[in-house]
Parts: C-alpha cells; structure tokens; sequence
C-alpha cells in the first residue's frame, strides 16, 4: 500500500469538513480532505440549500395568493411547472457546489476521492474507485467530519416514492396530492409547509406535547396555531401506530393525545424523526475510539473538540449536544478545530449563543434558552412577549407571530434567550445572538433604536418593556 504524509487529513466534505480544510489551508497546513459523495455534504445538497431553495418558491405562491384575497392585486396562480421550479434549485445547488471545489482548490486542498477507514490514531487507509488502497498520515490531526443520515423507524423501510426521508422527500418526479409528515420538529414542520402551499393536504404528527419541542412553548404552540390556520391538519402528543403501503400511497393510523385513533390516508409519509451520525466503515476502535450509546463522539475537551486520543478531532453532525447538529454550527466546529491544529488558542464555541431557524411558513427563530429551560436551571426570569400584530409593519404583513424575550429580573439582568415566530424572523435573530452570547441586558439594548416601521421593532420593544421604558404593555 503506498504512502502519503500531509499535516491534516479531513474525512467528511460537508460544511464540517471543507470549514476546517479551509481554514487550515489559509493557515500554512497541507490539507487532505476524504470525500465519498460530494462536497457540501447533505446541507448542500439534500438539505440546507435545496429546500430553502424550494421553500422560496412556496412563499411566492403563498404571495400569489395573498395578493388577491388581501390586497386587491387580480392575480391567479395558473399552475407549478415542477420540471422548471427543480431546475431552478438544482442550478442554485450546482453553482454553490462549484464555488466551494473553487474555494478548496485554490487554497491548495488536496481533495480525494474516496472512502476512509482509520488504521491508527492519524494513519488512514483510503480505497478511491477502480484504485488500490493508500495509506496517509497526518503529522498534525486527524478531523473527524462524517455527518448524518436521516434516522429511519423499525418496520418503516423509505425506500420507493410513497415512504420517504428528507434526503428525498423533495426529489420526487411530481408534487403529491397529499402528505402525512411524522415529526414536528424542524423538518418536518419545514416540509409540511411547502408542501401545503404546493396544494397538497397535509397531516402533521409529533409524539410530543407541541411542534419544535426543544424550543420555548410559546414558540411551538404559536406555529401550531398558524399551520393550522393554513389547513394543515397538526396532531400532538400523538403516535403513529402503523402505516401499510397501498397501490396509491399509504394507509396510517395515529393515535391521538386523548386516545382516540384514526385513519389517515396519503400519497406519500415523511419519515422526519431524528438524524443518526454516520460512522459506517471508520473503523474508529483501530484508533481507540468508540461511540456513545446514541452513535455520537463526544470530545475530551469540548474547547478543543478533541477526542480521547490525542490528534484526532470531531465537528458537526459526529458530537453529542450541546452540539446542535446545524450547519452554521459546524462551520463554527471547523475554524476552532483548523485553528487548534495550527497552533492558535482560539475562543471555544458558544453553543449557548447559536440561533435555531425553522422556515416553514411562519419562520421561527431563536437563541438561547426558552422559559421553562431558564427556570429548570435554577434562573429567576422576568418575561415579554409581544405580538407582531402589535406593530405596524406586523400588521402588514398579517401572520401571527411573536417576539418573545427571556431575560433575569431587572433592566439589568442578562438576556437568557429571545424566541421570534412570524415573516422574516430568520433574517432578524443576529442580533438577538450578540445580545445573548454578550451577556447584554434589556437596558442595553433599549439604549439603541430599532427602525420604525419594520418587524425588528417587535423585538425592540420587549427590550424596552423589560428595561421599564415600555410603550406598549403586553406579558
């Protein structure tokens, strides 16, 4: 087998991977990245940026026909040429594809082809198509960035059209007539979203007691009003009990938070569960590592993310939590991770401060900690919520929505978490992270002004409220 050296080898090319290979090209190393399908990993191309993508062209839909039924535009919604609005997106996936083989090209990465398998703590063995396998070594680390895959139910098999996975949920040659989602979280409720506003009827079940369970309940309960205002069908605390394939589709029964059960009949079920790291054929004991219960790899030390053996690190999908496994996340993994391994003391990640993004239709948005999860650990809250309909440009715009601060008692307390709900919001929690990850507090920034009229306004305000400048009373 023949023999290669390099200061860092990367296996995994998603926003993990080619983060860290970047970064540590930029530095001075010699990088080499393992990839076996292509770079950009799922967020690129079955995830983040495809159904972003599509979800875009749900909204102008949505607009077409608010223009009519609200505003007096004379518009009609002729029809959705699927074969356009796919080509669309894919043009969009493919050039961002481009620009990051760009990007890792021109900072001198070494990009292979292949599958690795650990031979040693920073030895990999890497059998690329139609070649014999090589052996590299890594002088400086070895960076773990593998991913996931969709979590899948006993008894479930998606394969075919009718049962499917987000990696493909939004692939298909048409568009359904109908869709039965099993999950609320943030796929699933993202999915059902677009599906709705493609005309499909949708059924949405989640196990738990509201959508978005790991996010403050005002937010969950706030979308599950909206969705079902759009004639989504939005089941809680409910469970599916079994789904049998028909000729058509699919035939389910779900059992209701109250006991009851019913049937429910779709062309196609996502399958939206929970995502599972990725580890097959990494041979990670030859190196002396293994997993956790969940499949995970947790750190050492979760400043350096570096595991238990020495030289070997881990980013994005591969980390238990506090790792969200979310894209923007591992970014962040990735430049602390190519910054360690090039001799800096960078500031560890903040997993307090990393926003949350829903893009369904409202968007939801947060960061930092709801207010059951700042009472469980043991914090004194004061509250504000306000409307969006409380403000003009809200009122505009006509979705229910909310801003929702979580912050210590006092003008001065710390802001411990901030939970948008409504158009946009997406584009509107930035600010809200300095606010939470600088331990900010409302009077702080009450100090500055928001722009009237706008929805950012909304989140202004709360700040005001809680520093006791409040114009407009709400909770």
């Amino acid at each position: 087998m023949s023999g290669n050296t390099t200061d860092v080898i990367v296996i995994g090319g998603g926003t993990g991977g080619y983060s860290t290979a970047l970064r540590a090209a930029h530095l001075g190393l010699g990088v080499t990245l393992v990839e076996r399908d292509l770079v950009g990993g799922t967020c690129l191309h079955r995830g983040c940026v495809p159904s972003k993508a599509m979800l875009h062209a749900a909204e102008l839909v949505d607009g077409i026909a608010e223009a009519r039924e609200r505003w007096g535009v004379a518009s009609r919604l002729e029809g959705i040429d699927w074969k356009a609005l796919t080509a669309t997106r894919d043009a969009i996936v493919a050039r961002n594809h481009q620009g990051v083989e760009g990007q890792l090209s021109a900072a001198g990465v070494t990009v292979v082809r292949g599958t690795a398998a650990l031979t040693g703590p920073r030895t990999v063995r890497i059998d690329a198509p139609g070649e014999a396998g090589t052996r590299w070594t890594a002088r400086r680390g070895l960076v773990l960035a593998t991913g996931s895959r969709p979590r899948t139910l006993t008894g479930l098999e998606t394969a075919g059209e009718h049962v499917v996975t987000s990696d493909d949920a939004l692939f298909a040659a048409e568009l359904p007539r109908s869709v039965l989602v099993l999950g609320g979280g943030a796929i699933g409720v993202e999915y059902a979203s677009f599906h709705r506003s493609m005309g499909a009827e949708v059924t949405l079940v989640e196990a738990a007691e509201r959508l978005l369970p790991l996010e403050d309940a005002d937010v969950g309960r706030r979308l599950a009003r909206a969705l079902r205002k759009r004639g989504i069908t939005v089941l809680t605390g409910a469970r599916l009990l079994a789904a049998d394939r028909a000729d058509d589709g699919v035939r389910a029964r779900v059992r209701s938070a109250r006991g009851g059960e019913s049937a429910v009949a779709a062309e196609r079920l996502l399958v939206a569960v929970g995502r599972v790291p990725v580890t097959d054929g990494l041979d990670l004991a030859a190196a002396g590592l293994a997993t956790d219960a969940r499949g995970h790899l947790p750190p050492a030390d979760w400043a350096t993310l570096e595991t238990a053996v020495p030289g070997v690190h881990v980013v994005g999908d591969l980390l238990p939590p506090p790792s969200p496994g979310l894209a923007h996340a591992s970014f962040a993994e990735g430049l602390v991770v190519a910054e360690v391994l090039a001799g800096l003391s960078p500031r560890p990640v903040d997993y307090a401060a990393v926003p949350r993004v829903t893009y369904s239709a409202p968007q939801t948005a947060s960061v930092g900690l709801g207010e059951e999860a700042a009472a469980a650990a043991g914090y004194e809250t004061a509250v504000n919520v306000l409307p969006l309909a409380a403000t003009a440009k809200g009122m505009v715009h006509g979705q229910d929505g909310m801003a929702k601060v979580v912050a210590e008692p006092g003008p001065g307390g710390r802001v411990l978490g901030v939970h948008l709900v409504g158009p946009h919001v997406s584009e509107m929690i930035s600010a809200s992270q300095l606010a939470v990850g600088w331990d900010a507090s409302p009077a702080d920034i009450a100090q500055h002004i928001h722009p009237h009229p706008t929805l950012s306004e909304a989140v202004g305000e709360t700040f005001l409220t809680l520093a006791g400048r409040g114009l407009h009373q709400h909770r």
